[in-house]
């Protein structure tokens, strides 16, 4: 098979890729869905079997190539627009541990063993499961912790101070899109949202940005007009 046939392949098929892992966003590995990783995989099966193939030529490798961003392009967009797609396609996060309690069926469903959950707190400098409140397994498998108060930096426990606990935030509204898996997660519905966003002055939800909300806390809400894009905070 002649060299230069296969370079131009492979210089083509590195251009390809870039182009795809532009369209999955800036991602660290352990950011990445296992979506994301798959169609690594089917990318690099496709380039593997073109490369060494003469059959396969070098325009039909290119329209194989811009077919398949094409396709990793549309679903990504579907999934951001749709809440039950993104749920499908990305995973959601998984509450292993909720205000000091292991929910068991979680562990099962991520085949998650007692002795592999205390590795990854001791991955994450936590060597006791008395200290943790909250530990979420996230889509693409990293772990989040949050510790009961008196165990944080500088604790509050030495320093002989009374503090609340603290409730970890969910995302409610992420680009006008409602998360109703999360309004699900804390036990609120829709119209509780529209509710206490209309008594601060948010009638529209498709110009909020970004809405967190925590029983502790309250809600922290960014609309389009808060942007750097729009002149708003930095």
């Amino acid at each position: 098979m002649d060299y230069l046939l296969i370079s131009a392949k492979l210089v083509i098929g590195i251009v390809f890729l870039l182009v795809i892992i532009r369209l999955l966003g800036r991602k660290e590995l352990a950011e990445m869905t296992p979506f994301d990783i798959v169609y690594l995989l089917i990318f690099g099966g496709i380039l593997e079997e073109s490369i060494y193939d003469e059959k396969i030529s070098i325009l039909m490798l290119i329209f194989s190539l811009i077919l398949f961003g094409l396709l990793v392009f549309i679903i990504e967009k579907f999934a951001e627009k749709s809440d039950k797609a993104r749920i499908a396609l990305m995973g959601t996060p998984d509450y292993i541990i909720k205000d000091g309690k292991l929910n068991i069926k979680e562990m099962g469903r991520n085949m998650l063993e007692m002795e592999q959950l205390r590795i990854m707190l001791r991955q994450q400098g936590i060597f006791s499961l008395r200290e943790v409140k909250d530990l979420v397994i996230e889509p693409g498998g990293s772990v989040s912790v949050n510790t009961f108060a008196k165990y944080k930096s500088v604790t509050v426990g030495d320093l002989k101070i009374d503090k609340a606990e603290e409730d970890p935030s969910v995302l409610l509204i992420d680009g006008g899109f409602l998360k109703e898996d999360m309004l699900k997660l804390v036990g609120k519905d829709k119209q509780w949202l529209h509710d206490q966003l209309s008594e601060m002055g948010y009638h529209d939800i498709d110009h909020i940005l970004y809405c967190e909300w925590s029983e502790t806390e309250g809600f922290y809400i960014n609309t389009c007009d808060d942007t750097i894009d729009a002149g708003g905070r930095e």
